[in-house]
């Protein structure tokens, strides 16, 4: 969706954006190593069969991500995210990729990443944050994808982790914070990622000394760079822009009416969007509320009192109530595990 008038510009999960080639295909492809190329694993996905699709094939998300339902289905392994993240990245998607090769550091990847997202991690929105001693990527979902969040947080991690162990030559020290309760087994995540996991964060994020940041990477003999894609000129997904406003003015309270104005919808359009996207805007707001506060708590080791102001509340009584509803936990007690986990 193109508004007029400097309205906020974004597409939905149903509009045809992901190029079939890109990451599809390496999902279509592992599968097959698998010999699970069945007529199960396409349906529903807009792709024909095991062959490559045309390359000017465009898949709308909702397709891709049932493309990955199928697999992970069709599968039945525990590994399955972690191993198509193996296959992720740097990718061929054309400059994005060939820019992810050239990096000479940490922080140019990363900045490539989060700077190319449509094109390296269309499902999930890379946020890149370093204050003081700490650097964070963490992860929001583009297109209201719930039940599929723990399985393509895992896979992006390992895609992440992976590449950067290839580029920068070594393994980096990562620490994972995951936004589910732990499972019953992690000997794949252990396997993938390493010893150093948090779960029950309220956020998918990978966590890192500053210090790496900047480390020089080995000289990567990377492809001259071929001209963007069309699809890099496609606005962001409605949630992603969404989260990008809240987070923009998240000090100030913001409203689903004055949103939606400056959306160009009406605020009961708005809600159906969003329905659409298995979300409401209370929900969104309070996300990006969420992640604020351990962001200061986990960077700033801010207190209650600190991040209640910050987010534009009137005493920290009343932040802590809200809090407890976003998280189910209180400020202190997540504050605590959040700082163990930064150490």
């Amino acid at each position: 969706m193109h508004p007029d008038d400097g309205a906020v510009a974004y597409h939905g999960a149903g509009d045809a954006v992901i190029p079939a080639r890109h990451q599809p295909w390496l999902v279509l492809d592992y599968a097959a190593s698998r010999d699970a190329a069945l007529p199960a694993l396409w349906r529903g996905t807009g792709l024909a069969g095991p062959e490559p699709p045309p390359e000017d094939l465009q898949l709308a998300p909702q397709q891709y991500l049932q493309l990955l339902q199928n697999a992970a289905r069709v599968l039945d392994s525990a590994d399955t995210a972690f191993m198509l993240g193996q296959h992720m990245l740097p990718g061929q998607y054309g400059a994005a990729s060939a820019a992810l090769l050239a990096s000479g550091s940490l922080r140019e990847a990363l900045e490539t990443l989060a700077g190319s997202q449509r094109a390296l991690s269309p499902l999930l929105c890379p946020r890149f944050r370093q204050e003081g001693e700490l650097a964070a990527l963490y992860w929001t979902d583009c297109y209201g994808a719930p039940s599929q969040l723990a399985f393509l947080a895992e896979m992006h991690m390992t895609a992440l982790a992976s590449m950067c162990r290839w580029l920068s030559g070594e393994r980096l020290p990562w620490r994972f914070c995951f936004n589910r309760t732990r499972p019953r087994y992690t000997e794949q995540h252990e396997v993938h990622l390493g010893a150093d996991l948090r779960f029950d964060c309220h956020l998918d994020a990978m966590l890192i000394d500053s210090a790496w940041l900047d480390r020089p990477w080995p000289a990567t003999a990377a492809p001259a760079a071929p001209p963007a894609s069309p699809a890099s000129a496609t606005p962001p997904s409605l949630l992603t822009a969404l989260y990008d406003y809240l987070l923009a003015r998240v000090r100030t309270a913001p409203t689903l009416e004055q949103t939606a104005a400056d959306f160009a919808v009406s605020p009961a359009t708005l809600k159906r969007h969003l329905a659409r996207h298995n979300t409401h805007f209370q929900a969104e707001l309070d996300q990006v509320r969420t992640h604020v506060a351990l962001y200061l708590f986990q960077t700033r080791r801010a207190d209650n009192e600190d991040v209640a102001r910050h987010l534009g509340f009137h005493d920290a009584t009343n932040f802590r109530r809200s809090f407890k509803r976003w998280t189910g936990q209180t400020p202190g007690l997540l504050r605590a595990s959040l700082l163990g986990a930064a150490r």
